[in-house]
């Protein structure tokens, strides 16, 4: 049997993909810089922005959810386009919105546009980019991250005000959405071929009943011998969940979201209102914490091929909680700003490292129902953490954020060292 590769991606797919995921992540670095002045055009409370977080994640989980029916009805094309024209009337909902409430319902918008886009572009790259385009990909939303706050600083400095920032952003979106548009064919004629039987995904490995017959170790090549009389027993759901691994793993997505997000999210208040930084400058050392993020991804994803994924997630984890203790100390200001730098560097790997080992704590037959829940409880842990300490901040002080970060950094490197000790299947009964 013939084995072919995917063909290689042409490039103005390949950009698109990129801006994709830069525009994922422009709306999630807007919001921390432009809340304070958001808060006070609206009198809310500092808390009203878990309001936002937990609609928009709740669009966001639909959305993912629904991205297998909604591809196999529009094609990736028409739901990249319908998807990103759908962020960009929330993001134009934003920028003139009269009051919470209908900013509100414009996170709920926003969301289930960007998990679409999330899951459709996820999808695709999977089987038509190849594992290199793939981390790039996921690297350029930490980008999108870090240039929000440029853009939200830049258009308060200049007195245009935060609905300026949403504006911009909503504009770009809107162009995206175009370029989706017009290359709707194309996407379609680049679709990833589906998991058929002896078909060929991910650089033409068979996947399918003949997958598991070979002639022998590592020669790929499959036999006559039908595997459906091989094939393992369906594996059932109670089972999985009977695993402590599974709710420790689960736990342990839903801590580290809500530091990369919490983070994010309060360290302007603090750096202004905690450390005495000029907001101009508290935009810049925020959009620092994302930009170590995106060079964090991309430098240690090459460090974690030559020393391995179990090492270089321990250390960013020790790291996280090293970073976390520099911005808990009070101090001057360059303490806390180095301190959040090395949480964003440190945290960087995390989330796909965490996600590329699920296997070795669950089980194989475990992996994919795992990762489903991890990624469900990643998604509520990013909503509801980084709202509960705004609850926390707007009883006592922002100066918490450093001390509450260590908590949680802590409590993730516990999680992950008892996961990583659990068994790897559930006992007998």
């Amino acid at each position: 049997m013939s084995v072919t590769t995917p063909a290689r991606p042409r490039a103005a797919l390949l950009l698109l993909a990129y801006l994709a995921f830069v525009s994922l992540g422009l709306p999630d670095g807007l919001l921390g810089v432009g809340w304070p002045s958001i808060r006070t055009t609206f009198a809310l409370p500092t808390e009203t922005v878990g309001l936002l977080l937990t609609v928009g994640t709740v669009g966001y989980l639909t959305s993912s959810v629904l991205a297998g029916f909604s591809l196999a009805r529009l094609g990736v094309g028409r739901l990249l386009a319908v998807s990103t024209l759908l962020a960009s009337l929330a993001l134009t909902g934003y920028a003139t919105s009269p009051g919470i409430a209908l900013m509100t319902g414009c996170a709920l918008v926003l969301g289930l546009g960007s998990g679409a886009v999330d899951a459709g572009l996820n999808a695709y790259a999977a089987g038509a980019f190849g594992p290199r385009h793939m981390n790039w990909m996921h690297a350029c939303f930490g980008l999108g991250v870090a240039i929000g706050p440029l853009i939200m600083t830049a258009v308060i400095a200049a007195g245009l005000g935060w609905r300026w920032g949403y504006g911009l952003v909503a504009a770009a979106q809107l162009a995206l959405a175009a370029a989706f548009a017009l290359t709707v064919r194309a996407w379609l004629a680049r679709a990833p071929e589906p998991a058929v039987p002896g078909g060929p995904v991910d650089g033409g490995t068979a996947v399918g009943p003949a997958a598991g017959a070979t002639d022998g170790p590592g020669t790929g090549v499959a036999t006559a011998e039908p595997a459906l009389a091989t094939a393992p027993a369906p594996v059932r759901v109670r089972d999985t969940l009977r695993l402590p691994a599974v709710w420790l793993g689960g736990l342990a997505f839903a801590v580290y979201v809500a530091i990369e997000i919490g983070t994010g999210l309060w360290a302007f208040l603090l750096l202004t209102e905690g450390r005495g930084l000029a907001p101009a400058t508290a935009g810049l050392c925020v959009s620092g914490y994302w930009g170590s993020l995106f060079v964090g991804r991309v430098v240690q994803g090459v460090v974690a091929e030559r020393l391995g994924s179990a090492l270089v997630l321990r250390a960013s984890l020790v790291g996280m909680a090293a970073g976390a203790l520099l911005v808990a100390v009070p101090g001057p200001g360059w303490l806390t700003v180095t301190g959040l730098f090395v949480v964003g560097f440190a945290a960087a790997p995390v989330f796909p490292l965490l996600t590329l080992t699920t296997a070795q704590r669950v089980g194989a037959a475990h992996a994919d129902r795992a990762i489903g829940l991890q990624i469900g409880a990643a998604g509520l842990g990013g909503a509801l953490i980084p709202s509960g300490l705004g609850v926390l901040f707007s009883h006592t002080s922002v100066t918490l954020l450093g001390p509450a970060v260590t908590g949680l950094a802590v409590l993730l490197l516990l999680l992950h060292l008892l996961a990583g000790r659990s068994p790897a299947r559930p006992a007998d009964g």
